[in-house]
């Protein structure tokens, strides 16, 4: 067996028994595009070798999505199947297990019309709220993988053969995921334990506010009295354990929904919808974005923010080190998945339920009451360099290193 292919094994059996943690007799549902075919099979008999029950594969096609896009009827955008959400919904409630599989190129709807690519976020988003809110309070396993497309490949490697960029964003990938030591699984585990001691550090601290410095950006966010700081993994409602993201580098929290003033500017270009927007910054006043500006994807960025009134809102920040391994493989992955494990980062839109004291029992009037905000759409970009600062400010006004220079001060 080819090295390449002991650690497409050994990926498969991560995502399996440490992205899901799959249970004796539970669904895995996988949604994928074609790209990912060799990889996704693999999962799925991984997935059978480890108990599953079922293993229900939703594939899609890049090209038929982009042509769909050129040539169908506006309100074909307007519009997300019922049956679909109504499934993945009953799959949810019936304690299935969920897998994404990313592949799709950065540029994939580049040129579409951004009223047609935020028309279709926003239906989804609306369809899908009642299974979205299931996956951000843990009440199911889920996970997000990646595996490359041509299409992807050529972004992050534009100057390499051809022919070789593929096989190089699949190494770039088993080195970002920890695929490509001996015991992925056990690195894993020990990778968890060390994000725990930040998250418990600042579950101790009990900051009242973070202060955020660098070029472009001057930003003060209240927390909840009532956050917590999580990170790496995160446990279901049965009690099972499973890793959201892979990879993963970050610990994060719930900002005060009304709590975010000043202005921030992004560090890497963000890819959402099919299309790159970069070298943006947001303003706040008690916690609305109230100016938008980018030099690339403007226009997308602002239909991003009118998704509903809550996309005008943060509902998550995320602590990265500069120095960690994905930011130290000076790669641009155009893929939010790793390059937002490269860096501090920000989300526009929902917050995530568990990430309050009590928040996974709550309703959404409780949660909005203790200062979450509520969203269809959850959305991450990147803010942090080796020039940021960020201090910790606790409930007496005593303000405390938490970066410096783009990395942890504790």
């Amino acid at each position: 067996m080819s090295d390449f292919q002991k650690n497409l094994e050994k990926y498969a059996e991560l995502a399996v028994k440490v992205g899901v943690n799959i249970q004796k007799g539970q669904t895995l549902v996988i949604n994928t595009t074609l790209d990912a075919a060799e990889f996704v099979r693999l999962v799925v008999k991984k997935a059978y070798e480890s108990g599953a029950h079922n293993v229900v594969v939703n594939w899609s096609d890049d090209a038929v999505s982009r042509t769909k896009y050129e040539l169908a009827p506006d309100d074909a955008f307007t519009e997300y199947p019922e049956w679909r959400a109504k499934e993945v919904e009953e799959l949810a409630e019936n304690g299935a297990a969920f897998m994404s599989v990313v592949s799709a190129s950065p540029d994939l709807f580049k040129g579409i019309n951004s009223e047609r690519i935020a028309n279709f976020q926003k239906a989804a988003g609306k369809a899908l709220s009642k299974y979205r809110k299931m996956m951000m309070a843990d009440k199911v396993s889920w996970t997000v993988i990646a595996a490359p497309s041509p299409g992807w490949a050529d972004k992050v490697f534009p100057d390499a053969p051809a022919e070789e960029r593929v096989q190089m964003l699949w190494d770039a990938i088993f080195k970002a995921t920890h695929t490509n030591v001996e015991n992925p699984v056990q690195a894993w585990k020990n990778h968890d334990e060390t994000l725990h001691e930040k998250v418990n550090y600042l579950n101790n601290k009990r900051y009242r506010k973070l202060h955020y410095s660098a070029p472009g950006t001057e930003l003060t966010i209240e927390l909840p009295e009532k956050h917590l700081w999580c990170g790496a993994g995160s446990i279901n409602e049965k009690g099972h354990e499973f890793m959201a993201n892979m990879p993963t580098e970050e610990v994060f929290t719930v900002p005060l929904r009304t709590g975010v003033n000043g202005t921030v500017s992004s560090t890497k270009p963000l890819s959402y919808g099919g299309n790159i927007i970069d070298r943006f910054t947001l303003t706040f006043e008690n916690g609305r974005i109230v100016d938008v500006k980018a030099e690339e994807g403007e226009e997308i960025l602002k239909q991003l923010v009118e998704t509903d009134e809550g996309s005008h809102y943060l509902g998550e920040v995320a602590l990265v080190p500069y120095n960690s391994p994905i930011s130290q493989s000076n790669l641009l992955f155009y893929n939010t998945l790793f390059d937002e494990n490269a860096s501090n980062h920000l989300a526009i839109g929902s917050a995530y339920a568990f990430c309050l004291e009590g928040g996974k029992q709550m309703s959404s009037d409780e949660l909005k009451e203790h200062g979450l905000n509520e969203s269809l759409t959850h959305v991450d970009f990147m803010i942090g360099s080796a020039e940021m600062d960020i201090d910790g400010i606790t409930a007496d006004g005593t303000s405390e290193p938490v970066f410096r220079n783009g990395d942890w001060a504790f």
